[in-house]
This record gives C-alpha cells, sequence and structure tokens, in this order.
C-alpha cells in the first residue's frame, strides 16, 4: 500500500524546444509531482528523515528542468522522474510536464505530458 505526496505548479525556467528561438529565450515550464510512498514511517515519528524533504525534492527538480536544454517534453519529464525516484522511499511518481507556451499557430491554454514510473527491482 503507497500514499500519495503531490507537489503541483512547480514554475521552472528552462530552455527545451526544437526551435532555435525556444533555446535562446527560454519559457516557463510548470511541473505537477505526485510520489507514492509509504508515510506510516513519519506518522509515528514526526521526523522529516522519515519521509520525502519535498523543499529539497523541488529544488532537484527545478535543477533537472532549467539546465541541459534538450529538444522534447518527454525527455524532461523522464529526468525528472529520475530524479523523483532517486528516494528509494518512493516506489513511483507520476510527473505532469506543462508547456503553456508552445509554439503552437492556435489559440490554446496548455501543452501537458504526464508519464508514470515505478521504481524498477533487480531480478
Amino acid at each position: 500500500m503507497t500514499d500519495e505526496l503531490s507537489i503541483v505548479g512547480v514554475e521552472c525556467y528552462g530552455h527545451h524546444g526544437v526551435f532555435e528561438f525556444e533555446r535562446r529565450e527560454g519559457q516557463i515550464f510548470v511541473v505537477d509531482l505526485t510520489l507514492g510512498l509509504d508515510t506510516r514511517p513519519a506518522a509515528a515519528s514526526d521526523d522529516l528523515a522519515d519521509t520525502v524533504d519535498y523543499g529539497t525534492l523541488v529544488a532537484a527538480v527545478k535543477a533537472a528542468v532549467e539546465n541541459d536544454p534538450v529538444d522534447l517534453i518527454e525527455k524532461v519529464a523522464q529526468r525528472v522522474a529520475d530524479v523523483c525516484l532517486l528516494d528509494p522511499r518512493v516506489e513511483w511518481t507520476r510527473v505532469t510536464l506543462h508547456k503553456p507556451d508552445a509554439p503552437i499557430d492556435a489559440t490554446f491554454s496548455d501543452v501537458a505530458l504526464t508519464i508514470t514510473r515505478k521504481r524498477t527491482t533487480s531480478p
């Protein structure tokens, strides 16, 4: 059984995209995270050491989005999921990466990719 911890609306400024102007000028990306973990140890101890420090996690997620530009949001979302799974208490993560200013020639409110990744165990 896992509980869910969500962190919603983390704003980052990245230079990802296929087009040169996206790489040059950058744009806002917004990240929503949900982590699957057992919160009972933290509830029993009331100790931050027994759960995910979401302040530290958000700093690492921002760094993952704001550094090393790539072409596709799929790669950025995977990078964020990998950061979330570094903590061994996180059994799975769901990452939604929003690109609200994507270069689309139409009126729209958002482009968002959601991925779910589970911790892999070796056989």
